[in-house]
């Protein structure tokens, strides 16, 4: 049955409107910085190392830290509030099936833009080898750390080993979660509450709400700190690349956001207006708040929390719904880093002068949409997939310096695609579902 909505509702404004504020002064004061003094500069390295930077990090990590007691109580009590297995089934189905379509489709934007506009032909020589100069050092840790050490284990068992956790505890106990361990034992394990008697599970259904509650006003008091941390997140990064690196990458960080811009603006409103028959303006002004803390943490995990309480609070979805789906789609639905995945490749291979055929190109997607799942939902994931794939189709590995410098401001905007698309996932299977209906616009 479709939840009832108060006429003329309206999101919070005072939020966004801060962030925004924080991301124009953030963005301003770095280039002023890196234009007048140049990111080198001894003063300019020691305010990031020393003020802005662990406010930055501060804030993420205080994000983080939320995301595993929220993810695990939310799934659960968002599985074991489906009541029926089959229901279950059904919406992972749904949820899965338009995650592998709208994949599919950003990789194939990605591929068809970067042959169209070439940008892998449209740098110099000169500034290719002061790229890789610059950032060789950086380059090579990344490439010895994605090296396989000992033999690889078979396709099917790597299969395994992916989705399988042997100790759910462990596999969450590190500095980068693997949050896809978390979402199959929790999936487990709601699906387990779902066929006991209610008496039996009451009170531990009970526990995890209260632990969700908790959560949720955590995540509330550490937003509070959101415009100033976003402002140091912004500083730290337009302060280092500048003006002249922009100009230098000009021809790739043009095909990456044109693609980007095409899949959140065209696809995605597409989607939403054909499948969630929800209005594509109102639903984007509604999510603003979650646009702007992915595009400022470059973290669709640590933006989890804010985009499950929007989902619920502003897009009024069911909330066993919106766990369950957003909580996926932060580790299997991630559109934004697969184009992004895929322009790379295609990018260095053209630099490299590696012409690849088609079917190539369409081994590249694939890679692409497989790798994009299992990337970790954290700045620079998607780094160490890159490099696996060029070694593939015979390109350097070490040609990933050259795009370096630029990744994390690319990282912001693939980041608030994947956290749009988690949205436009969850809106569509609650209305496939006919459990929701989108809110009056405001």
């Amino acid at each position: 049955m479709a939840e009832a909505h108060t006429p003329n509702e309206r999101p919070k404004k005072g939020a966004h409107t801060a962030i925004i504020w924080g991301l124009v002064v953030g963005a301003v004061g770095g280039l002023l910085a890196n234009s007048i003094l140049g990111g080198d500069h001894p003063r300019v390295r020691w305010t990031i190392e020393n003020v802005t930077e662990p406010a930055g990090t501060l804030f993420l990590r205080l994000l983080l830290l939320t995301v595993i007691p929220l993810v695990f109580s939310s799934l659960i009590v968002g599985v074991a509030g489906f009541g029926d297995v089959r229901k279950l089934g059904r919406v992972g189905i749904r949820c899965l099936a338009y995650c592998a379509v709208i994949s599919a489709i950003s990789v194939g934007i990605g591929i068809l833009t970067t042959n169209v506009i070439q940008p892998g032909k449209r740098i110099s020589d000169d500034v290719k080898k002061e790229l890789q100069a610059k950032f060789a050092g950086d380059a090579e840790k990344r490439v010895a750390a994605t090296k396989q050490t000992g033999p690889a284990d078979s396709p099917a068992m790597q299969v395994v080993k992916t989705f399988i956790p042997t100790n759910p505890l462990a596999s969450v106990a590190t500095e980068s979660p693997n949050l896809l361990h978390l979402m199959i034992f929790t999936l487990l394990l709601g699906g387990a509450t779902t066929l006991l008697p209610q008496e039996k599970t009451r009170g531990f259904i009970d526990a995890l709400e209260g632990l969700q509650a908790i959560s949720a006003k955590l995540i509330d008091i550490i937003m509070k700190i959101a415009p100033i941390a976003v402002a140091c997140l912004i500083f730290n990064n337009t302060a280092r690349f500048g003006f002249e690196l922009l100009g230098a990458l000009a021809a790739f960080m043009f095909t990456v956001l044109l693609g980007l811009g095409l899949h959140c603006f065209v696809v995605y409103s597409i989607a939403v207006k054909w499948l969630s028959k929800m209005s594509p303006l109102d639903f984007f002004r509604r999510i603003k708040t979650v646009m702007l803390t992915a595009f400022s943490t470059s973290s669709s995990n640590a933006t989890l929390p804010t985009t499950l309480r929007v989902a619920e609070e502003n897009l009024k979805l069911p909330r066993d719904i919106s766990s369950f789906v957003l909580t996926i789609g932060a580790t299997a639905n991630q559109n934004g880093t697969a184009l992004y995945e895929g322009v790379t490749v295609l990018f260095l291979a053209q630099l490299a002068g590696v012409d690849l055929t088609l079917g190539q190109q369409i081994m590249v997607a694939y890679l692409a949409i497989l790798g994009s799942v299992g990337t970790a939902g954290i700045p620079a994931a998607s780094i160490p997939f890159i490099i696996v794939v060029l070694g593939t189709i015979g390109v350097d590995p070490g040609l990933i310096a050259i795009i370096l410098g630029v990744d994390r401001i690319l990282d912001m905007c693939r980041t608030t695609v994947n956290v749009v698309g988690d949205l436009t996932a969850a809106t569509y299977v609650a209305k496939a579902e006919g459990t929701w209906t989108p809110p009056e616009k405001a």
